[in-house]
């Protein structure tokens, strides 16, 4: 491991899940000295196993970290963290202290969470990730990062630690739309291919063949087709990459969103039937890559569930 650099902010974490813990542990391996809280105790230990700091509570790590980066998977859980990181007095708070908000939730949300944050003189960046945990080993991570730019310039280092790839987006809330329009297509994306490798088996071809010729086209192939088909052939949906129960709140956000924009998702609405066949069929705990099983089975193939 690294030595610290003292030069370096010492960086919080809250929400150890797969993506907040992910992050502890590579700020970590570069260097940084990482703090962190999750109501889970087996991520605090986790944390601690990896040479974190973990603490009792949210408020406890807003007092150490000039860095908090927060990831979490609903909006109730945004309300109480930033209600702890607002409680913390300034005479103890780290002095120009700035939160990376990453989660996927409503945009009415996180502008609470900055509003409230900004009355206490925190800044906030509304940073959603595209990509999985398992891509940050390839750098294939995007941070899209929104809201003050010299909030932005200040954080970049922190950020680069996961990935090249962190662009400045623009004003406050333009990350998470970003990051819609990306989710928006990974969701369609999953079922297409659930539904390629489905008629391929029906075909009596081996989709192992389909995956080697289309993968690492400069056409068809993506990074989506690589990750989650590779699942799909192996009918092996664990440990997930993402969810399909989490994946089914990201759904909502992104078409609560469209409904808000009077903008047509006739795609992306068929696309959210299979997800919720595979929460129906028992697959929550499941990737979602699990959709070729939903597919498999309106195919008449016998499901491995």
């Amino acid at each position: 491991m690294a030595t610290p650099s003292t030069t370096r902010p010492t960086v919080g974490v809250i929400g150890l899940g797969i993506m907040g813990g992910t992050m502890a542990e590579e700020l970590l391996k570069a260097g940084y000295t990482v703090c962190g809280f999750d109501v889970d105790a087996k991520t605090q230990k986790r944390l601690k196993k990896a040479g974190g700091q973990p603490l009792p509570n949210a408020a406890d790590v807003a007092a150490q970290a000039q860095v908090l980066i927060v990831s979490l998977s609903t909006s109730k859980a945004l309300s109480l963290v930033t209600e702890a990181i607002a409680s913390v007095p300034k005479a103890i708070r780290p002095a120009q202290q700035i939160v990376i908000e990453t989660s996927t939730l409503p945009m009415a949300d996180k502008d609470a969470c900055a509003l409230q944050l900004r009355k206490v003189g925190v800044s906030t960046l509304d940073a959603p990730i595209s990509g999985t945990a398992v891509r940050i080993k390839e750098r294939a991570w995007t941070v899209f990062v929104s809201g003050t730019q010299a909030a932005y310039k200040k954080v970049r280092p922190v950020l680069q630690v996961f990935t090249d790839n962190v662009p400045y987006v623009g004003p406050y809330g333009s990350g998470t739309k970003m990051k819609f329009a990306a989710n928006h297509l990974v969701a369609i994306y999953n079922v297409a291919y659930a539904e390629s490798v489905t008629l391929a088996r029906k075909m009596g071809l081996d989709p192992r063949e389909v995956l080697k010729l289309f993968g690492n086209s400069p056409v068809i192939g993506t990074g989506v087709m690589r990750l989650r088909m590779a699942m799909m052939l192996e009918r092996q949906y664990s440990p997930p990459t993402m969810k399909v129960e989490v994946w089914q709140k990201d759904m909502e956000v992104i078409g609560d969103m469209a409904k808000s924009v009077d903008c047509p998702t006739p795609l992306f609405s068929a696309a959210a039937s299979v997800y919720t066949a595979a929460m129906a069929q028992g697959l929550s705990q499941e990737d979602t890559a699990s959709t070729a099983e939903v597919m498999g089975a309106m195919a008449g193939l016998k499901s491995i569930f």
